[in-house]
């Protein structure tokens, strides 16, 4: 699986991460139909899952290698520039404690496909490790919106109201018993994929389902939650981050226009240093500023939160704040609940609340809305305002607990 892609076309609802559409949509079709045929089966799966899985997996390397021997790939046992930020943070903390990282490329491309070794011990991984024996069975549906959802409802998480639509007569009749305003996604994928929000009109809402049938034949429909969405990462059971994922936006100081707030605001150096981006003046923008009653030229009062885009990515010039050291101790109890519910050593949710600060149940419209079985564990490394954390370490003390003590101060 390769980790980086280049596009000759850069999809605006894709954002950034931009994914073939076609693709795309035929993965999640054929996902679909071999679990259908395999249902009837899933002890023979499981099986193989629990039993035949790890016995391979100690013969993956010299499969890597024998690739490497026909000039189809090679092993790399030093980081390369060309690999993601999350690659970088989890490689670097694994040489400050003596573990050997390898990467397996493909023509001289990076994959996500990775072996560790630390003494006699060795892990092979698709993107971060898990500890050595942990069941996969959380992974064949922790990123399937629809099956985490009846978990979570079932397992006393807050989470939207909604269903999934297939047609547009079905979506248009799941819209009229929900409560505006409500949103649109693909029913599998990440990173916020042709998602649309603040759908209030019937008219709006088709545009929407039908971007979100680009990518799949099965589309999302909930009602919107109120809040921030928070990046909750959870290693071994325990909270290990919770950043607070920001639209592009800006603050009123009674004085300044929107434009020149934003202005001011692409002249932070940490938006030119490759992680952040500028905050874009451009048609979303004026659609975002439209919605709050504004425009380019008004000037937002003392303390006014104004936003520039309905996404969160750092592609869309969006921001973060790492919250872990200000997380109410019900709220800390809820995402640790989360962790047991999805039953996974390693888990990334996307939760929606108005303040971290305060319990959730004196919160409306909060709720799960996503989780991710590969969380960008970077994105706690590199926040743009708050403390910098260090989860991939974290995750190293589960993986290979002795480590630890021979971490390089």
């Amino acid at each position: 699986m390769a980790e980086t892609s280049s596009h000759k076309k850069l999809c605006l609802d894709c954002g950034p991460a931009t994914v073939n559409h076609t693709v795309a949509r035929t993965s999640i079709i054929l996902g679909f139909l071999i679990r259908q045929m395999t249902t009837p089966l899933a002890w023979v799966e499981d099986a193989i899952v629990d039993f035949v899985f790890p016995k391979l997996e100690p013969l993956m390397p010299y499969f890597f290698k024998t690739l490497s021997f026909v000039r189809l790939g090679g092993v790399a046992d030093t980081l390369h520039d060309d690999n993601i930020d999350r690659t970088k943070c989890l490689w670097r903390a694994a040489e400050a404690r003596g573990i050997k990282m390898h990467q397996f490329r493909l023509l001289n491309r990076p994959t996500i496909i990775f072996f560790a070794d630390f003494g006699a011990q060795r892990v092979v991984f698709e993107g971060l490790p898990r500890p050595i024996g942990s069941s996969r069975k959380a992974l064949e549906w922790m990123d399937n919106k629809v099956l985490m959802k009846k978990k979570f409802k079932a397992g006393g998480i807050p989470v939207a109201n909604g269903g999934v639509a297939m047609t547009e007569k079905g979506a248009l009749k799941l819209f009229r018993k929900l409560n505006a305003p409500v949103i649109t996604k693909p029913n599998l994928g990440s990173r916020s994929r042709h998602t649309t929000t603040h759908l209030g009109s019937e008219a709006e809402f088709l545009k929407a389902f039908r971007k979100a049938r680009q990518l799949s034949p099965w589309v999302v429909v909930e009602e919107e939650l109120s809040g921030f969405v928070f990046r909750i990462t959870l290693i071994g059971g325990k909270l290990a981050g919770a950043l607070r994922r920001e639209p592009p936006f800006v603050v009123g100081d009674g004085t300044s226009s929107v434009r020149a707030l934003v202005e001011r605001e692409n002249k932070n150096p940490k938006r030119h240093d490759g992680v952040f981006h500028e905050i874009a003046l451009d048609a979303d923008a004026d659609a975002e500023l439209m919605r709050q009653n504004l425009s380019w030229d008004a000037v937002p009062e003392q303390g006014r939160f104004v936003t520039l885009n309905q996404k969160v990515g750092r592609g869309q010039g969006g921001s973060n704040t790492e919250m872990l050291p200000k997380v109410h101790p019900d709220n800390v109890k809820l995402f640790e609940k989360l962790a047991k519910v999805l039953g996974d050593p390693l888990v990334g949710v996307d939760f929606i609340m108005q303040d971290i600060e305060k319990p959730w149940m004196e919160q409306k419209l909060c709720g799960a809305i996503e989780c991710n079985s590969l969380p960008f564990l970077d994105l706690h490394h590199m926040p743009l305002y708050g403390e910098a954390l260090d989860p991939s370490s974290a995750l190293w003390d589960i993986v290979f607990p002795a480590s630890r003590f021979l971490v390089k101060k």
